[in-house]
């Protein structure tokens, strides 16, 4: 990944455009601000265009002639690092003013004047980024996609080319599959200089929402040793990916075809009174991965009250009874069931069953597992 990809650089910069006007065209646009500018060019001197500024204090003039002097470089260097250094330069100078237009007319200049040479990355990142400060998002990430796929990669003071891009990228890009490719190029080649628990996650999350259920998985079972890394807008990201890792793991032979069909399987036993025989039946219905038990107080991201704990303890002795409907709040993907008698200190104990989300799997998705208990009365 990385290499050059022989593409003509102006039919992808001229398609770049075309992307921009299309999607992204008014009036007041900086993409429509640049081509303005170009018009305005036709019947000027270009050098002029590029090193006019501001002559009306010292600063200006002094600018001003710096401008024409690293461009009389560019035209009589023939050396093409003293081109490269000079070009830095003047694109630094545009930046430090602001000068966006300019800067991005600069940059296309100069890719067309030294063709797919080895300092186009370059060129291509300070372009994005100038789109960037223009509020041109889109069109900022089209060239940093482009520098990344089609371009080697190129260190500037010790810094890579690519890793900026891609930093750049992750933060601009919308699209799942694209977000995903950025992703595994950051943990392949960049594993050092990013916080690789945050991008597994984001990968998973990528994966699974590109329907890449083996993706999602793998990248989420790499994410678990990373306990305690913080993701930004996911605060229960650890749970979220350990409930699926060990749900795909799982042989999930506890699953119901239907709510109707298991609400019928725990009736039955519970039907058959109390002692250590129920109580075993009843366990091999429970869900063996992710279940819990916790009070309605407690948070759902809670684990405190998950527990291993034996049903026999509560049933020895008792006769559990069921309502005989399920209890309010029950809806197409979560049901509660009341039951009472289990132990003296809490009678009531809701059975909460959930119809399982889980499209790695296409035979067990939309099946139903009893999940957890709640104790006490729901309220």
């Amino acid at each position: 990944m990385g290499g050059i990809k022989y593409i003509g650089l102006s039919c992808l910069l001229f398609g770049a455009f075309l992307f921009a006007l299309f999607f992204l065209g008014c009036d007041k646009s900086p993409e429509v601000a640049y081509y303005n500018f170009i018009d305005n060019l036709q019947n000027r001197g270009t050098n002029n265009f590029f090193v006019k500024a501001d002559m009306s204090s010292p600063e200006g003039k002094t600018r001003n002639k710096t401008l024409e002097d690293l461009y009389q470089i560019l035209q009589e260097e023939d050396n093409a690092e003293d081109r490269f250094a000079a070009s830095q330069v003047i694109a630094n100078n545009y930046a430090a003013h602001e000068e966006w237009t300019r800067l991005v007319v600069f940059l296309n200049k100069m890719m067309s004047d030294e063709g797919l040479g080895d300092y186009a990355s370059y060129y291509l990142l300070m372009t994005g980024f100038a789109w960037a400060e223009q509020d041109a998002p889109q069109t900022a990430a089209l060239y940093y996609n482009i520098l990344v796929k089609n371009y080697n990669d190129l260190l500037i003071r010790g810094q890579s080319i690519h890793f900026l891009a891609l930093q750049q990228l992750i933060e601009l890009e919308t699209d799942s599959k694209d977000l995903a490719w950025y992703y595994e190029e950051l943990l392949q080649r960049f594993p050092d200089k990013i916080n690789q628990g945050t991008i597994w996650f984001l990968l998973g999350q990528a994966y699974e929402q590109t329907g890449n259920w083996t993706g999602a998985m793998r990248a989420y079972t790499e994410f678990l040793p990373y306990y305690g890394a913080v993701i930004p807008g996911f605060p229960d990201a650890y749970n979220y990916a350990k409930r699926l890792v060990d749900f795909n793991k799982s042989p999930k032979d506890w699953t119901y075809e239907s709510l109707p069909a298991l609400v019928e399987a725990v009736e039955t036993v519970l039907d058959a009174g109390a002692g250590a025989g129920p109580a075993r039946r009843l366990s091999r219905i429970m869900a063996k991965v992710n279940f819990f038990a916790r009070t309605w107080e407690q948070e759902d991201d809670d684990n405190s009250g998950m527990v291993e704990f034996n049903l026999s303890d509560f049933m020895m002795g008792n006769r559990i009874r069921y309502a005989p409907e399920l209890a309010a709040g029950s809806n197409a993907t979560e049901a509660y069931l009341r039951t009472t008698g289990w132990s003296q200190y809490i009678s009531v104990w809701y059975l909460y069953f959930r119809k399982i989300y889980f499209p790695a799997d296409p035979e067990i998705h939309g099946r139903w597992e009893w999940a957890g208990v709640y104790y006490g009365e729901k309220f």
